[in-house]
């Protein structure tokens, strides 16, 4: 059911994980929390904190449409509600949005970060495809769009050998709540974050999928380029989900990245 505290940081499950400083791991559309869960080995270095955005997995969809602001302030909230003073923070996607504007805003908050497979604004071909996704999320849910997403996500050899990966996302976008998705899709919709990525003073890594569609390409050297202190690294062969795709490489990236 649709909930007014949708957005409220109290009513946040903060899934901890490991020892160390501080790690938040932002998940992307339509998945949850346990979309990070090929990154438990970096529970060994740092204390791994992850939750489910607003509308999906175990969190209430809300009631009234939000943006990435909202979001980014939950995330302010849940850190402050924990006494976490800082902490690196890591996005894929949607949750790429939401670290980048943490960072922008609130960058006491914000030690490292990493920028996955995300952009700052979404181009106008997309935001119409925003529109699309939304409209057929309230009328028929989301199973019908997963398998044009999946191939989005991941790359057709990904697919053809149905890696747990495939298969974790193919399952957490069927029980997706329609009207939760279609929130989300609204907000990436209005997303533009171009004017706050010259603000973010954290050291930056930047990681993309070299198969992504040309639009995140893009986006991912647009990123780092703009960002004061930012790296880029490709991710070979693997597309939107590219984490997850090549997880032993995306560990080895963000292990380097952070303990350096």
């Amino acid at each position: 059911m649709p909930s007014d505290a949708a957005l409220d940081p109290s009513a946040v499950t903060l899934h901890r994980d490991g020892s160390g400083p501080p790690l938040v791991l932002l998940h992307c559309l339509g998945v949850d929390h346990r979309f990070w869960d090929f990154a438990a080995d970096l529970g060994r270095d740092f204390t791994l904190l992850r939750y489910d955005l607003p509308g999906h997995g175990a969190s209430a969809v809300p009631a009234t449409p939000y943006g990435i602001a909202e979001l980014s302030a939950q995330l302010a909230g849940v850190l402050a509600a924990h006494g976490i003073k800082r902490a690196h923070v890591a996005g894929i996607s949607l949750g790429g949005l939401i670290a980048q504007h943490v960072a922008a805003t609130r960058p006491e908050l914000v030690d490292r970060l990493i920028l996955v497979d995300t952009t700052p604004r979404y181009s106008d071909e997309i935001r119409l495809m925003w529109d699309a996704r939304a409209a057929t999320a309230r009328a028929a849910g989301v199973a019908p769009m997963i398998p044009a997403l999946l191939s989005i996500w991941f790359s057709a050899d990904a697919i053809a050998r149905d890696d747990a990966g495939v298969r974790y996302v193919r399952e957490t976008l069927a029980r997706a709540p329609g009207e939760g998705y279609a929130l989300a899709c609204e907000a990436l919709k209005a997303a533009d974050l171009r004017a706050l990525a010259p603000k973010i003073a954290a050291r930056t890594l930047v990681v993309c999928g070299d198969d992504d569609i040309p639009s995140f390409l893009e986006a991912a050297r647009w990123l780092a380029e703009t960002v004061p202190h930012a790296e880029l690294a490709w991710i070979k062969g693997a597309r939107h989900a590219s984490v997850l795709e090549s997880p032993v490489e995306a560990l080895r990236l963000m292990r380097t990245f952070l303990q350096e």
